[in-house]
Protein backbone atom coordinates (compact mmCIF):
# COMPACT_ATOMS: atom_id res chain seq x y z
CA UNK A 1 0.00 0.00 0.00
CA UNK A 2 1.25 3.23 -0.31
CA UNK A 3 2.03 6.15 2.09
CA UNK A 4 1.00 9.19 2.20
CA UNK A 5 4.64 10.40 1.86
CA UNK A 6 4.69 8.76 -1.33
CA UNK A 7 1.14 11.67 -2.24
CA UNK A 8 3.72 13.95 -1.03
CA UNK A 9 6.47 13.29 -3.39
CA UNK A 10 4.18 12.72 -6.27
CA UNK A 11 2.86 16.17 -5.67
CA UNK A 12 6.73 17.39 -5.99
CA UNK A 13 7.22 15.35 -8.99
CA UNK A 14 4.11 17.03 -11.18
CA UNK A 15 4.58 20.44 -9.59
CA UNK A 16 5.48 23.11 -12.56
CA UNK A 17 4.89 19.84 -14.96
CA UNK A 18 0.77 19.51 -15.02
CA UNK A 19 -1.58 21.78 -14.08
CA UNK A 20 -2.89 21.58 -10.33
CA UNK A 21 -6.63 21.56 -11.57
CA UNK A 22 -9.03 24.30 -10.35
CA UNK A 23 -11.98 23.25 -7.80
CA UNK A 24 -14.92 25.84 -8.78
CA UNK A 25 -17.96 26.33 -6.87
CA UNK A 26 -21.41 25.75 -9.03
CA UNK A 27 -24.08 27.78 -7.51
CA UNK A 28 -26.62 26.61 -10.34
CA UNK A 29 -26.14 22.73 -8.80
CA UNK A 30 -25.83 24.15 -5.23
CA UNK A 31 -29.49 25.46 -5.05
CA UNK A 32 -30.33 22.08 -6.99
CA UNK A 33 -28.98 19.96 -4.44
CA UNK A 34 -29.47 22.14 -1.08
CA UNK A 35 -25.58 21.30 -0.71
CA UNK A 36 -22.43 23.51 -1.51
CA UNK A 37 -21.42 21.72 -5.10
CA UNK A 38 -17.79 22.10 -6.45
CA UNK A 39 -16.49 20.43 -9.49
CA UNK A 40 -12.50 19.17 -9.57
CA UNK A 41 -11.69 20.23 -13.43
CA UNK A 42 -9.27 17.40 -14.38
CA UNK A 43 -10.76 18.12 -17.76
CA UNK A 44 -8.54 21.29 -17.86
CA UNK A 45 -5.45 18.44 -16.85
CA UNK A 46 -2.69 18.29 -19.67
CA UNK A 47 -3.81 15.76 -22.02
CA UNK A 48 -7.74 16.39 -21.11
CA UNK A 49 -7.95 13.86 -17.81
CA UNK A 50 -6.47 12.96 -14.93
CA UNK A 51 -4.27 10.34 -16.13
CA UNK A 52 -1.30 12.03 -17.02
CA UNK A 53 -0.49 12.55 -12.88
CA UNK A 54 -0.05 8.96 -12.64
CA UNK A 55 1.93 8.70 -15.93
CA UNK A 56 4.09 11.09 -14.67
CA UNK A 57 5.03 9.49 -10.95
CA UNK A 58 5.43 6.38 -12.66
CA UNK A 59 7.74 8.02 -15.04
CA UNK A 60 10.08 9.66 -12.22
CA UNK A 61 10.70 6.01 -11.11
CA UNK A 62 11.56 4.10 -14.05
CA UNK A 63 15.27 3.00 -13.90
CA UNK A 64 17.85 4.41 -16.58
CA UNK A 65 17.70 0.54 -18.27
CA UNK A 66 14.17 0.81 -18.31
CA UNK A 67 14.08 4.36 -19.82
CA UNK A 68 16.66 3.27 -22.56
CA UNK A 69 14.72 -0.21 -23.25
CA UNK A 70 11.28 2.21 -23.75
CA UNK A 71 7.84 1.70 -22.66
CA UNK A 72 4.77 0.24 -23.52
CA UNK A 73 0.83 0.45 -22.71
CA UNK A 74 -2.78 -0.54 -24.12
CA UNK A 75 -5.05 1.73 -23.49
CA UNK A 76 -8.33 2.66 -25.84
CA UNK A 77 -7.90 6.98 -24.50
CA UNK A 78 -6.89 9.12 -22.12
CA UNK A 79 -4.32 6.39 -20.20
CA UNK A 80 -2.97 6.28 -24.04
CA UNK A 81 -2.61 9.67 -23.88
CA UNK A 82 -0.79 10.31 -20.57
CA UNK A 83 1.63 7.54 -20.80
CA UNK A 84 2.24 9.35 -24.50
CA UNK A 85 2.89 12.33 -23.07
CA UNK A 86 4.47 11.53 -19.93
CA UNK A 87 7.01 9.60 -22.32
CA UNK A 88 7.41 12.31 -24.14
CA UNK A 89 8.81 14.54 -21.49
CA UNK A 90 11.11 12.23 -20.02
CA UNK A 91 12.37 11.76 -23.25
CA UNK A 92 11.82 7.87 -23.39
CA UNK A 93 10.28 5.40 -26.49
CA UNK A 94 6.43 4.80 -25.76
CA UNK A 95 4.11 2.06 -27.47
CA UNK A 96 0.49 1.98 -27.32
CA UNK A 97 -1.19 -0.74 -28.27
CA UNK A 98 -4.87 0.66 -28.98
CA UNK A 99 -8.15 -2.06 -30.41
CA UNK A 100 -8.48 -1.59 -33.67
CA UNK A 101 -11.73 0.34 -33.15
CA UNK A 102 -10.31 3.30 -31.72
CA UNK A 103 -11.66 6.43 -33.19
CA UNK A 104 -8.96 8.14 -35.42
CA UNK A 105 -9.09 11.51 -33.07
CA UNK A 106 -7.81 9.26 -30.49
CA UNK A 107 -4.81 7.74 -32.31
CA UNK A 108 -3.96 10.93 -33.75
CA UNK A 109 -3.68 12.52 -29.97
CA UNK A 110 -1.62 9.62 -29.19
CA UNK A 111 0.49 10.27 -32.15
CA UNK A 112 1.02 14.28 -31.58
CA UNK A 113 2.28 13.26 -27.98
CA UNK A 114 5.08 11.04 -29.53
CA UNK A 115 3.60 7.88 -28.95
CA UNK A 116 4.46 5.03 -31.16
CA UNK A 117 0.53 3.36 -31.92
CA UNK A 118 0.02 -0.26 -32.78
CA UNK A 119 -3.61 -1.15 -33.59
CA UNK A 120 -4.11 -4.94 -32.80
CA UNK A 121 -7.55 -6.80 -31.03
CA UNK A 122 -11.06 -6.03 -31.09
CA UNK A 123 -11.40 -4.96 -27.54
CA UNK A 124 -9.21 -3.31 -24.79
CA UNK A 125 -8.75 -6.71 -23.02
CA UNK A 126 -7.46 -8.21 -26.18
CA UNK A 127 -4.93 -5.05 -27.07
CA UNK A 128 -3.74 -5.30 -22.89
CA UNK A 129 -3.51 -8.75 -23.81
CA UNK A 130 -0.52 -8.25 -27.08
CA UNK A 131 1.05 -5.48 -25.13
CA UNK A 132 1.81 -7.35 -22.48
CA UNK A 133 3.38 -10.19 -24.42
CA UNK A 134 5.47 -7.47 -26.90
CA UNK A 135 6.73 -5.54 -23.76
CA UNK A 136 8.34 -9.00 -22.55
CA UNK A 137 9.38 -10.20 -25.68
CA UNK A 138 10.71 -6.65 -26.81
CA UNK A 139 11.80 -5.69 -22.98
CA UNK A 140 10.27 -3.07 -22.69
CA UNK A 141 8.26 -2.06 -19.30
CA UNK A 142 4.51 -2.25 -19.07
CA UNK A 143 2.74 0.70 -17.96
CA UNK A 144 -0.40 -0.75 -15.91
CA UNK A 145 -3.10 1.79 -16.25
CA UNK A 146 -4.73 2.09 -12.80
CA UNK A 147 -3.28 -1.41 -10.82
CA UNK A 148 0.26 0.28 -9.77
CA UNK A 149 1.24 1.59 -6.53
CA UNK A 150 3.25 5.12 -8.33
CA UNK A 151 0.28 5.33 -10.64
CA UNK A 152 -1.99 5.72 -7.64
CA UNK A 153 0.07 8.01 -5.78
CA UNK A 154 -0.21 10.01 -8.91
CA UNK A 155 -4.14 10.46 -8.89
CA UNK A 156 -3.50 10.91 -5.36
CA UNK A 157 -2.50 14.14 -5.31
CA UNK A 158 -5.94 15.35 -6.79
CA UNK A 159 -7.87 14.31 -3.24
CA UNK A 160 -4.92 16.19 -1.58
CA UNK A 161 -5.76 19.34 -3.56
CA UNK A 162 -9.41 18.70 -3.12
CA UNK A 163 -8.75 18.39 0.68
CA UNK A 164 -5.84 21.03 0.69
CA UNK A 165 -8.84 23.65 -0.67
CA UNK A 166 -12.06 22.69 0.67
CA UNK A 167 -11.73 20.14 2.83
CA UNK A 168 -15.38 18.71 1.97
CA UNK A 169 -17.87 16.72 3.70
CA UNK A 170 -18.22 14.20 0.59
CA UNK A 171 -16.36 13.26 -2.57
CA UNK A 172 -17.38 11.63 -5.42
CA UNK A 173 -14.95 9.90 -7.71
CA UNK A 174 -15.93 7.81 -11.11
CA UNK A 175 -14.59 4.27 -10.99
CA UNK A 176 -13.11 2.11 -13.54
CA UNK A 177 -10.16 0.31 -12.89
CA UNK A 178 -10.06 1.82 -9.42
CA UNK A 179 -6.65 3.68 -9.58
CA UNK A 180 -8.12 6.91 -9.45
CA UNK A 181 -10.75 6.60 -6.13
CA UNK A 182 -7.90 4.88 -4.43
CA UNK A 183 -5.40 7.48 -4.82
CA UNK A 184 -8.10 10.13 -3.89
CA UNK A 185 -9.66 8.19 -1.00
CA UNK A 186 -6.47 7.49 0.65
CA UNK A 187 -5.10 10.88 0.50
CA UNK A 188 -8.51 12.65 1.65
CA UNK A 189 -8.66 9.84 4.92
CA UNK A 190 -4.79 10.43 5.56
CA UNK A 191 -6.15 14.12 5.94
CA UNK A 192 -9.86 13.78 7.32
CA UNK A 193 -10.96 10.36 8.10
CA UNK A 194 -14.85 11.64 8.57
CA UNK A 195 -14.45 12.67 4.64
CA UNK A 196 -16.80 10.36 2.65
CA UNK A 197 -15.33 9.17 -0.26
CA UNK A 198 -18.35 7.99 -2.75
CA UNK A 199 -17.60 6.26 -6.06
CA UNK A 200 -19.53 6.02 -9.36
CA UNK A 201 -20.09 3.17 -12.13
CA UNK A 202 -21.79 2.73 -15.05
CA UNK A 203 -24.28 0.08 -14.24
CA UNK A 204 -22.91 -2.22 -17.17
CA UNK A 205 -19.38 -1.72 -16.56
CA UNK A 206 -19.63 -2.50 -12.91
CA UNK A 207 -17.09 -4.53 -11.87
CA UNK A 208 -16.04 -3.30 -8.73
CA UNK A 209 -19.30 -3.08 -7.30
CA UNK A 210 -19.67 -6.67 -8.52
CA UNK A 211 -16.54 -7.68 -7.02
CA UNK A 212 -17.28 -6.13 -3.60
CA UNK A 213 -20.85 -7.99 -3.06
CA UNK A 214 -18.38 -11.04 -4.08
CA UNK A 215 -15.55 -10.84 -2.28
CA UNK A 216 -13.73 -11.17 -4.65
CA UNK A 217 -12.85 -9.71 -7.76
CA UNK A 218 -14.70 -10.21 -10.93
CA UNK A 219 -16.02 -9.41 -14.03
CA UNK A 220 -18.51 -6.39 -15.16
CA UNK A 221 -21.69 -7.11 -16.15
CA UNK A 222 -21.00 -5.77 -20.22
CA UNK A 223 -18.44 -3.16 -21.43
CA UNK A 224 -21.94 -1.81 -23.64
CA UNK A 225 -21.76 1.43 -22.60
CA UNK A 226 -20.96 4.97 -23.53
CA UNK A 227 -18.82 5.83 -20.06
CA UNK A 228 -16.10 3.63 -22.27
CA UNK A 229 -13.11 5.20 -20.31
CA UNK A 230 -14.33 3.34 -17.00
CA UNK A 231 -15.21 -0.30 -18.97
CA UNK A 232 -12.62 -1.81 -17.06
CA UNK A 233 -13.44 -5.50 -16.96
CA UNK A 234 -11.70 -6.21 -13.30
CA UNK A 235 -10.74 -3.88 -10.69
CA UNK A 236 -7.13 -4.46 -9.85
CA UNK A 237 -5.61 -6.36 -6.86
CA UNK A 238 -4.11 -3.41 -5.35
CA UNK A 239 -7.47 -1.33 -5.68
CA UNK A 240 -9.34 -3.58 -4.82
CA UNK A 241 -8.23 -4.26 -1.36
CA UNK A 242 -7.85 -0.22 -1.29
CA UNK A 243 -11.16 0.59 -1.96
CA UNK A 244 -12.89 -2.17 0.60
CA UNK A 245 -10.41 0.09 2.78
CA UNK A 246 -10.58 3.75 2.01
CA UNK A 247 -13.89 3.88 0.03
CA UNK A 248 -17.51 4.17 1.95
CA UNK A 249 -20.05 3.13 -1.17
CA UNK A 250 -20.83 2.95 -4.52
CA UNK A 251 -23.40 3.52 -6.82
CA UNK A 252 -24.23 2.82 -10.50
CA UNK A 253 -25.86 5.36 -13.06
CA UNK A 254 -27.40 4.32 -16.84
CA UNK A 255 -26.28 5.59 -19.63
CA UNK A 256 -29.00 7.98 -20.71
CA UNK A 257 -28.49 9.22 -17.08
CA UNK A 258 -24.73 9.55 -17.45
CA UNK A 259 -25.72 11.63 -20.91
CA UNK A 260 -27.92 14.18 -19.34
CA UNK A 261 -25.52 14.53 -16.73
CA UNK A 262 -23.15 15.58 -19.24
CA UNK A 263 -25.81 17.91 -21.21
CA UNK A 264 -26.38 19.37 -17.84
CA UNK A 265 -22.75 20.14 -17.32
CA UNK A 266 -22.53 21.83 -20.89
CA UNK A 267 -25.80 23.93 -20.30
CA UNK A 268 -25.04 25.36 -17.05
CA UNK A 269 -21.72 25.25 -16.28
CA UNK A 270 -20.03 25.98 -19.73
CA UNK A 271 -17.94 22.89 -19.26
CA UNK A 272 -17.91 19.61 -21.53
CA UNK A 273 -16.66 16.39 -20.14
CA UNK A 274 -16.35 13.14 -21.99
CA UNK A 275 -19.20 10.53 -20.67
CA UNK A 276 -17.12 8.95 -18.07
CA UNK A 277 -16.38 12.12 -16.46
CA UNK A 278 -19.96 13.62 -15.85
CA UNK A 279 -20.73 9.77 -14.08
CA UNK A 280 -20.69 11.88 -10.39
CA UNK A 281 -23.57 14.36 -11.26
CA UNK A 282 -25.30 11.67 -12.80
CA UNK A 283 -25.51 10.24 -9.57
CA UNK A 284 -27.24 13.36 -7.67
CA UNK A 285 -29.31 14.12 -10.68
CA UNK A 286 -30.89 10.89 -10.03
CA UNK A 287 -30.71 11.23 -6.05
CA UNK A 288 -28.64 8.36 -5.98
CA UNK A 289 -25.83 10.06 -3.12
CA UNK A 290 -27.64 12.15 -0.25
CA UNK A 291 -25.65 15.53 -0.30
CA UNK A 292 -28.22 17.99 1.12
CA UNK A 293 -26.44 20.58 3.18
CA UNK A 294 -23.17 18.69 2.45
CA UNK A 295 -20.06 20.35 1.03
CA UNK A 296 -19.65 18.45 -1.82
CA UNK A 297 -16.40 18.15 -4.03
CA UNK A 298 -17.08 16.07 -7.84
CA UNK A 299 -13.97 14.86 -9.77
CA UNK A 300 -14.93 15.35 -13.25
CA UNK A 301 -12.05 12.97 -14.19
CA UNK A 302 -11.91 13.44 -18.07
CA UNK A 303 -13.26 15.68 -21.48
CA UNK A 304 -11.56 13.91 -24.54
CA UNK A 305 -15.19 13.30 -25.78
CA UNK A 306 -16.03 11.65 -29.56
CA UNK A 307 -18.24 15.09 -31.02
CA UNK A 308 -20.09 12.55 -33.16
CA UNK A 309 -20.95 11.07 -29.80
CA UNK A 310 -21.73 14.37 -28.20
CA UNK A 311 -23.92 15.52 -30.84
CA UNK A 312 -26.26 12.92 -30.65
CA UNK A 313 -26.15 13.41 -26.57
CA UNK A 314 -27.54 16.80 -26.96
CA UNK A 315 -30.03 16.06 -29.29
CA UNK A 316 -31.23 13.21 -26.92
CA UNK A 317 -31.51 15.56 -23.92
CA UNK A 318 -33.62 17.77 -25.80
CA UNK A 319 -35.81 15.27 -26.51
CA UNK A 320 -35.80 14.20 -22.59
CA UNK A 321 -36.30 18.36 -21.91
CA UNK A 322 -39.46 18.50 -24.55
CA UNK A 323 -37.24 21.44 -26.40
CA UNK A 324 -36.82 18.78 -29.27
CA UNK A 325 -39.69 17.01 -31.58
CA UNK A 326 -39.69 15.24 -34.71
CA UNK A 327 -42.84 14.56 -36.65
CA UNK A 328 -43.16 12.31 -39.72
CA UNK A 329 -45.95 13.00 -42.11
CA UNK A 330 -47.67 11.84 -45.02
CA UNK A 331 -49.01 14.49 -47.22
CA UNK A 332 -51.29 14.32 -50.52
CA UNK A 333 -48.48 15.52 -52.79
CA UNK A 334 -50.40 18.48 -53.43
CA UNK A 335 -48.63 22.40 -54.02
CA UNK A 336 -49.19 24.38 -50.77
CA UNK A 337 -49.70 21.70 -48.24
CA UNK A 338 -46.26 21.86 -47.13
CA UNK A 339 -46.25 25.50 -46.13
CA UNK A 340 -49.41 24.68 -44.01
CA UNK A 341 -47.40 22.53 -41.72
CA UNK A 342 -44.25 25.02 -41.86
CA UNK A 343 -47.01 27.65 -40.56
CA UNK A 344 -48.17 25.69 -37.39
CA UNK A 345 -45.15 25.25 -36.12
CA UNK A 346 -43.98 28.90 -36.92
CA UNK A 347 -47.18 29.73 -35.13
CA UNK A 348 -45.74 28.18 -31.66
CA UNK A 349 -42.30 29.85 -31.58
CA UNK A 350 -40.81 26.43 -32.82
CA UNK A 351 -38.04 26.37 -35.40
CA UNK A 352 -37.82 23.68 -37.95
CA UNK A 353 -34.28 22.22 -37.17
CA UNK A 354 -33.97 19.85 -40.11
CA UNK A 355 -36.57 19.18 -42.76
CA UNK A 356 -36.26 15.76 -44.98
CA UNK A 357 -38.64 14.46 -47.85
CA UNK A 358 -38.48 10.72 -48.85
CA UNK A 359 -41.07 9.49 -51.32
CA UNK A 360 -39.52 6.60 -51.95
CA UNK A 361 -40.28 4.84 -48.61
CA UNK A 362 -42.60 1.54 -48.82
CA UNK A 363 -45.41 2.65 -46.89
CA UNK A 364 -45.72 5.69 -48.29
CA UNK A 365 -49.02 5.62 -50.62
CA UNK A 366 -48.59 6.66 -54.32
CA UNK A 367 -49.47 10.76 -54.49
CA UNK A 368 -47.92 11.24 -51.39
CA UNK A 369 -44.79 12.83 -49.51
CA UNK A 370 -43.27 11.33 -46.50
CA UNK A 371 -42.06 14.39 -44.76
CA UNK A 372 -40.06 14.28 -41.60
CA UNK A 373 -39.25 17.34 -39.60
CA UNK A 374 -37.20 18.00 -36.30
CA UNK A 375 -38.57 21.13 -34.50
CA UNK A 376 -36.96 23.13 -31.84
CA UNK A 377 -39.83 23.56 -29.07
CA UNK A 378 -39.76 25.71 -25.69
CA UNK A 379 -41.17 23.49 -23.58
CA UNK A 380 -43.91 20.59 -23.43
CA UNK A 381 -47.00 23.49 -23.32
CA UNK A 382 -45.45 24.24 -26.74
CA UNK A 383 -45.35 20.84 -27.79
CA UNK A 384 -49.07 20.53 -26.96
CA UNK A 385 -50.61 23.83 -28.68
CA UNK A 386 -48.50 22.43 -32.00
CA UNK A 387 -50.23 18.88 -31.29
CA UNK A 388 -53.56 20.58 -31.72
CA UNK A 389 -52.94 22.62 -34.37
CA UNK A 390 -51.59 20.03 -36.54
CA UNK A 391 -54.49 17.57 -35.86
CA UNK A 392 -57.08 20.28 -36.64
CA UNK A 393 -55.34 20.52 -39.80
CA UNK A 394 -56.41 17.01 -40.17
CA UNK A 395 -52.91 15.18 -41.79
CA UNK A 396 -51.69 11.75 -40.61
CA UNK A 397 -48.75 12.55 -38.87
CA UNK A 398 -46.48 10.51 -36.05
CA UNK A 399 -44.40 11.58 -33.16
CA UNK A 400 -40.82 9.70 -33.95
CA UNK A 401 -39.00 8.44 -30.80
Amino acid sequence: MITFDDVKNAEKIIDGRLHRTPLVHSKTFSDMFNADVYFKMEIFQKTGSFKSRGAFVKFAYLTEEEKKNGVITASAGNHAQGVAFAANAYNVRATIVMPEFTTPAKINAVESYGGHVILKGSSYDEAHDYAVNLGVEKGMTFIEAYNDEKVISGQATIGKEIMDDLNPDVIIVPIGGGGLISGISFAAKSMNPNVRVIGVESEKADSMVKSLKEGRIVSYTSNDTIADGIAVKYPGNITFEMVKKYVDNIVTVNDEDIAYALFKLLEREKVLTEPSGAVGLAALLENKIDVKNKKVAIVLSGGNINFLLLSNIIYRALEREDKLIRLEFKLPDHPGIMIKIVNAISSVGANIYHAEVDNLKKNTPIGYQNLLFTVNIVDKKRINELLEKLNKLGFEYNIVN
